[in-house]
Formats: structure tokens, C-alpha cells, sequence
């Protein structure tokens, strides 16, 4: 098991330089986030031990649990919807939180951050599916989370994150991935240099090479890595 992690995390890490040199750009500027959840403290360990250096996590409680028995220089990432009682728990554990998606969320982990002495680095999760099943926030929603972002004085506000509806075809992703790209941009041009955004969270094992192709700086890759999961 260790060997086969390993031998697919050098997998998926050729597939990103691929995609990244077809879009005339390095791999450097890409994070793969090896996506551990319903995989024991064990087998992440061993994904870490192979060279994984980011981790996400879909449920607060589930990394409550994994995290301490991970060891290792990680940096731990939220990128499942966080409800507003596990702020506390998601702010002591998680380096990076992908799925900001009101502003009384901003508000609550600010307030907590501030409190832990901790500053998270946080994206703002962009719904562009408007799935019944999927978090985010609404386009016309983005002037009010962004206002308090800005206003934010423990919280690093970086970039945007969007989940687009799972296609058999990853090429039918790409104007999902397209439009969050614009998204940004056209607010960065709004922003001065150093308020820039840069950061976008999109792509998953089945379409992270149309992501990247697109603008992706991180992708959240688990089952290229670790194999099937079980349901939950």
C-alpha cells in the first residue's frame, strides 16, 4: 500500500506538469492537495511519508481526529461546507479554509482567529452549479463577503474555490473553471497589486487537467491518490 500511494502521487504529479506545460505554465504554481478523507491517520501518513505535503478534509471532526496522529510539515485544508458551530475546532486545525461562502462566517472566524492568535488563509467558495447538493455562495452575493474579508484583520484572504457538477467528460468542467478565472480577474482589477487575489481551488482526480489548463493554482486530488473510498 505505501509503494502503490507513492507510485500514484508521482502519477498525478506528472499528469499536473503536463497540463501545466500545455497552458504554457510550471508546476510550481500548482498545490496538489492529496485529499485524505475516510482514509485513517495511517494511510495519510503514508501518502505524507511519500512526499504529500497538503491535505484535505472534508469534515471538521474527521481532522479533529486524523490530524494529531499525522506527523510531518503539513498543512491541513478545509474543503467541505463549514457550518458555523465547528468554526472554532476548523480554526485550531486547518491552515487553509476553502469554503467561505457568507459574511457572518467571515465575521465568526475572525473573531476566533483573533482570539487563538491563529490567521487562516481562507478562499471564498463560488456556487457556479447552483446544485441542490452543493455549498457556495452566489455571484451577487461576492460584494458582501468580499467587504468583509477586507475588513478581516486575522483572516488571509487569497482566492476563490468552485465545484462544478461532475461530468463524465472533464472537458464539460471547463467553462465552469473558465468563469471562476474571470471572476477573479475582474476582481482584481478593481483591487491594488498588493490586495490581489491569486489563488484558485478547482479540479479533482477526474478533471484537474482542464482545471490547470485553466488557471487552477491548487487541486484536490484523493482518489488518484488513495484509491477508491468507501461511501459514507
Amino acid at each position: 500500500m505505501p509503494e502503490q500511494i507513492r507510485e500514484r502521487l508521482e502519477l498525478v504529479r506528472e499528469q499536473i506538469a503536463r497540463a501545466a506545460e500545455r497552458a504554457g505554465r510550471s508546476a510550481n504554481e500548482i498545490t496538489l492537495i492529496a485529499v485524505s478523507k475516510t482514509f485513517d491517520s495511517e494511510t495519510v501518513q503514508q501518502a505524507v511519508t511519500a512526499g504529500a505535503q497538503d491535505l484535505g478534509e472534508n469534515r471538521v471532526q474527521e481532522a479533529v481526529s486524523k490530524a494529531p496522529l499525522v506527523t510531518g510539515n503539513v498543512r491541513w485544508h478545509l474543503i467541505g461546507n463549514l457550518q458555523s458551530n465547528k468554526a472554532r475546532s476548523a480554526v485550531t486545525t486547518f491552515d487553509v479554509i476553502h469554503t467561505i461562502d457568507r459574511s457572518d462566517l467571515v465575521w465568526r472566524l475572525d473573531r476566533i482567529a483573533g482570539e487563538l492568535g491563529r490567521h487562516p488563509r481562507v478562499l471564498v467558495q463560488v456556487d457556479l452549479s447552483h446544485e441542490p447538493t452543493k455549498s457556495g455562495a452566489d455571484e451577487a452575493d461576492l460584494p458582501a463577503i468580499i467587504e468583509a474579508l477586507d475588513a478581516a484583520q486575522h483572516l488571509q484572504w487569497i482566492g476563490l474555490m468552485t465545484l462544478p457538477p461532475f461530468f463524465d467528460s472533464p472537458e464539460q468542467t471547463r467553462p465552469y473553471f473558465q468563469r471562476l478565472r474571470e471572476i477573479r480577474d475582474q476582481l482584481n482589477q478593481s483591487r491594488s497589486g498588493s490586495r490581489n487575489v491569486t489563488e484558485l481551488s478547482m479540479g479533482m482526480s477526474h478533471d484537474f487537467e482542464v482545471a490547470i489548463e485553466e488557471g487552477a493554482t491548487m487541486v484536490r486530488v484523493g482518489t488518484a491518490i488513495f484509491g477508491s473510498r468507501s461511501k459514507q
